[in-house]
């Protein structure tokens, strides 16, 4: 069969659930038998995610291959359980830069480069690109942002190229938003029909439309909507508000938007194929989870204004809570800035009412001795301890502090005049800092990780050699090894080809583990990433 793509893009206003639309629409394709992938477009000027601000654009999430993208990228993964390529991701900065980089090479047979038609026909082979390197049958494009924003115009323009020229392989979905007011209390459609509207300016015209509300979409609403925005009735598909995110591909497929995309692209129905049982059953043990495991997690991008932001942390969220269900349990997960604990000590006291405590990662000194005065009520008072990239670091400085007395231990990070960096910047890393290389050169993607038999790690990974992904340029100093060894830290994972610390656990503790890498990257809803099950178990014990 020709290669099929699905557009989707949003109306209303941002937020609206598109990446999770999109990932839940590439679980049921999967589950219909075919191979799916799907790509995030970004409209920002950056080339990456990479130096975006978390707090404004939440996490960025590392693939394999080290690149550093959107946080739907993530929720793809999640959703497939398969991995996705730098070719997933493109941003304006990218686009623009390969044309540019195109030009002065000379690849344009000295033609006048123009924003229309080189821009889009960029983008377009980006597209293509990526639905041959996964071997895929549908390629499904997330537009991100919403429908009638200046920025999106070029991405709009290459999407409607695309159908011109084959308009039986490409789809366009909208998902738009129906606000119910509360002084009105009826669902309301213009929003959505002028979105609608707006889409019809660039030249598409939408043939499904994913209505996202607070309460499902009633038959008369179904309706208007298909009158005002050309639409059939069965092509409006309703998308409330669930408890679980990992419901919406269940309910998307209860409404049918499987068969509706594979009849307009002339895609028969397979007789077999995997179906989402394996997805029901997973939905169904998460949903009667009754008993709690309450977990803290430390950091410092949650706050924006007057509201907590989790999306800067959204992939550890995700890893808690699919160890939690996995093992039977409801998640209860709190989010606790790290400055507090500078301020004043005895707010430590409420970290022995959970049964676990997580530090992620994380740059720069803000909140840092707020964290290691966590991390060492941890230690001492025997509450489990993961600690992410940073969280493991400032583990080792709290360790090198307060048991090994080395009083100024730190970061060369943040503390250049410190006696002891026992964290510091990778040898690779000083030229490139040096020249002011940010963007894209930390230590990122998979790198293999040698474990230490019978260590904690070892036990729950069951295995001595194992990849995870990294993003980070400061590393545990080796020469301060021995006198840490000595104290009682165990290095329970090296990687073999560097030499650098990736695990370090200290005995006699419940659980006491920090990991130089990002293992909350690879956690899938079936089944869990090991260590974040062992967390779990540990913390459960505990209660």
């Amino acid at each position: 069969m020709a290669r099929k793509f699905i557009f989707i893009t949003g109306g209303v206003m941002s937020g609206v659930g598109k990446g999770i639309t999109a990932a839940s629409i590439l679980r049921i394709l999967q589950s219909k038998g075919y191979k799916a992938t799907a790509m995030k477009i970004d409209p920002y000027v950056n080339v990456d995610a990479g130096t975006m601000n978390p707090i404004e654009h939440g996490e960025v999430f590392v693939t394999d291959d080290g690149t550093e993208c959107d946080q739907d990228i993530g929720n793809y993964e999640r959703f497939s359980g398969e991995n996705i390529t730098k070719e997933n991701y493109l941003t304006t900065g990218k686009v623009y830069q390969t044309v540019i980089n195109k030009e002065r090479n000379l690849e344009y047979d000295g033609k006048c480069v123009e924003v229309v038609p080189h821009i889009p026909n960029e983008v377009i082979s980006r597209i293509k690109m990526a639905g041959k390197s996964a071997d895929a049958n549908f390629v499904l494009i997330e537009i991100g942002g919403t429908i009638g924003e200046y920025q999106n115009l070029l991405f709009l323009e290459a999407a409607r190229m695309m159908h011109l020229k084959e308009p039986k392989n490409v789809l366009f979905i909208l998902v738009s938003y129906l606000p119910v007011p509360n002084t009105i209390g009826e669902m309301k459609t213009k929003p959505t029909q002028s979105a609608s509207r707006l889409l019809n300016e660039a030249g598409i015209q939408p043939d499904i439309i994913v209505g996202r509300a607070s309460f499902p979409i009633d038959e008369i609403r179904k309706k208007k909507i298909s009158t005002f925005c050309n639409v059939d009735p069965e092509d409006v598909i309703s998308a409330p508000d669930v408890k679980l995110v990992y419901e919406v591909p269940l309910l998307l497929n209860k409404e049918k938007i499987g068969e509706r995309i594979l009849k307009k692209l002339n895609v028969p129905l397979k007789k077999t194929c995997p179906g989402l049982k394996d997805w029901e059953k997973f939905v169904f043990r998460a949903k009667k989870a009754k008993k709690e495991v309450k977990i803290a997690v430390v950091g410092k991008y949650f706050q924006t204004g007057d509201f907590v932001l989790t999306d800067s942390y959204i992939s550890v969220i995700e890893a808690l809570k699919h160890a939690c269900w996995n093992l039977g349990y409801k998640d209860n997960i709190t989010w606790l800035s790290a400055e507090k604990y500078e301020k004043n000590k005895k707010n430590l006291k409420e970290l022995s009412s959970y049964d676990g405590v997580l530090i992620p990662g994380g740059f720069g000194k803000r909140g840092v001795e707020g964290k290691i005065e966590v991390i060492r009520y941890c230690r001492e008072k025997k509450i489990p301890f993961f600690g992410l990239c940073f969280g493991m670091q400032l583990a080792v400085i709290e360790f090198a502090r307060n048991v090994c007395h080395l009083k100024d231990a730190s970061s060369s990070e943040f503390s250049k005049k410190t006696k002891h960096p026992v964290i510091d910047i990778m040898e690779s890393q000083k030229q490139i800092l040096k020249e002011q290389h940010y963007g894209g050169t930390m230590r990122l993607g998979a790198f293999d990780c040698k474990l230490k038999k019978g260590t904690l790690s070892y036990k729950a990974y069951r295995s001595s050699l194992v990849s995870e992904r990294h993003r980070h340029r400061f590393e545990v100093n080796n020469n301060f090894l021995p006198i840490l060894e000595k104290k009682g830290l165990v290095v329970a994972g090296k990687n073999p080809k560097l030499n650098l610390v990736e695990i370090i656990e200290i005995k006699k503790h419940p659980f006491f583990l920090g990991v130089q890498y990002h293992p909350e990257l690879k956690s899938k809803p079936l089944g869990g990433h090991p260590l974040f099950i062992k967390f779990i178990k540990s913390a459960s014990t505990q209660r």
